[in-house]
């Protein structure tokens, strides 16, 4: 098959790729020009392990390529993917289309054939008619059908997923589109990779509704989290048991300082306000989107109270920056709102990621970015662990205390073992979990009585 792929972002150049690893030919487009040459050049402009093997690689053989010309590749093309940035529309939250209808006028006028257009962008219910709309607009003789076909990759795992997806999930109207949708993934036929079909508008629904979904899961054990800290439960303990219930599943039911990426975020938004306009609102989305708001500056009052009340004219080491690990991805990570909020309390922040640093930068002022965690820990008064890389996991405690100018350890991703920490002789806070300190009698774990 002959695909192009408009928008060479990370949903894009991720599928690109994947695409041309089955054995497609593919052509990704940018407008930046930028952009392009560095992927010419063997480049990646994004952090995603395995990416830059996986593009080179397909580029050599000549699977791959890229280029600013849509109009001469979508000429050629049996499939075009629209793949472009669906942000937040500034001031009312609704997904700001303008790409995606942008790039739908440019095929439109560039189409020879039929060909199938496909959103693989993230967009509310109804984007696809309009989309359809635009290019019969735009080019009333273009033989062509719209399909939607959602993308469902975890940062920092989005090649696993997307070569053993759980579901391909496509929508349509136009029956035409069915076989060569089916022939783009085909190579998947191997790993009995379910092909959902469905109307249009039910694919665009199910990636909102399953992203929202997740997003409410992590928003309930967070403050799940909350409770068992006010009566001395542990909640890992709680998210095992009831992870264990088959109906319920052990994923995404690990606390920690609140969502953040390029897809939740925007998703729960873009989705509630849709629920909205068409005056059905969907309150648990609503309440997920206020409470994960809300606890991103709460995980700095968890630092105050853990040095003692005041960080002004103190050091806090931060580690971590991104929303997650394995991802130099800053968007909505929990880290832009700690540092904000310890920033305003008067603190200065030292910071360390291993790949989130440069994106970092222009987020965040008065940051002293450091080399390691240990130099980041240099005569701090406290360390927050706020994205849970691996080098985080097995930090040398002894060496880390020796050096911190006050030995507290704020764990927001609850990785290390309290009582490993405590020995070590830090005052040791995580998310849920009670410290040997509450267990010996700060936290009143009795039952409440009615009165």
């Amino acid at each position: 098959m002959r695909i192009v792929m408009i928008g060479s972002g990370y949903v894009g150049l991720v599928s690109g790729a994947c695409f041309a690893d089955f054995g497609h030919d593919v052509i990704c487009v940018d407008k930046d020009a930028d952009k392009i040459a560095k992927l010419k050049a063997g480049g990646i402009p994004i952090y995603e392990p395995g990416l830059d093997d996986l593009v080179v690689r397909n580029a050599a053989s000549g699977r791959l390529s890229f280029t600013t010309d849509l109009a001469g590749a979508v000429t050629q093309a049996d499939v075009v993917f629209i793949g472009v940035g669906t942000p937040s529309r500034r001031g009312d939250g609704h997904a700001d289309l303008s790409y995606v209808y942008g790039a739908a006028r440019e095929i439109a006028a560039a189409l020879q054939g039929f060909t199938v257009i496909v959103t693989k962008s993230t967009v509310p219910v109804g984007t696809g008619d309009e989309v359809e709309r635009i290019i019969r607009e735009t080019n009333p003789a273009a033989e062509f059908a719209v399909a939607s076909n959602p993308e469902f990759l975890r940062e920092g795992a989005a090649i696993e997923d997307f070569k053993h997806p759980d579901r391909i999930v496509i929508g349509i109207e136009d029956e035409r589109a069915r076989g060569p949708m089916e022939e783009v993934y085909r190579p998947l036929y191997l790993n009995k990779a379910p092909l959902l079909f469905t109307r249009r508008r039910t694919s665009e629904l199910i990636k909102y509704a399953a992203n929202a979904f997740l997003a409410m899961k992590i928003t309930f054990i967070n403050e799940i989290a909350d409770l068992c800290e006010k009566v001395g439960a542990d909640v890992q303990e709680v998210s095992r048991g009831i992870g264990l219930d088959n109906r319920i599943g052990a994923k995404f039911l690990h606390a920690g300082p609140g969502y953040g990426g390029s897809c939740f975020p925007k998703d729960t938004l873009a989705l509630m306000k849709t629920a909205q306009d068409h005056d059905s609102p969907i309150r648990l989305i609503e309440a997920t989107v206020a409470v994960n708001d809300q606890r991103k500056r709460a995980m700095a009052r968890k630092v105050l109270t853990a040095v003692g009340g005041s960080v002004r004219g103190r050091t806090v080491a931060v580690l971590g920056l991104t929303f997650k690990p394995n991802t130099d991805d800053m968007r909505d990570a929990p880290s832009l709102s700690i540092i904000q909020a310890l920033q305003d309390a008067g603190a200065t922040i030292r910071a360390y990621d291993p790949e989130g640093m440069a994106a970092a930068r222009p987020l965040l002022k008065d940051v002293h970015y450091a080399d390691s965690a240990y130099d980041a820990a240099e005569g701090a008064h406290a360390a927050v662990i706020v994205t849970e890389w691996d080098a985080f996991r097995a930090l040398d405690l002894p060496r880390l205390k020796t050096i911190m100018a006050q030995p507290v350890l704020v764990d927001l991703r609850n990785v290390y073992p309290p009582e490993k920490v405590e020995a070590e002789g830090f005052r040791y806070v995580s998310v849920g979990r009670p410290s040997d300190a509450d267990l010996a009698g700060n936290v009143d774990a009795s039952p409440r009585q009615a009165a």
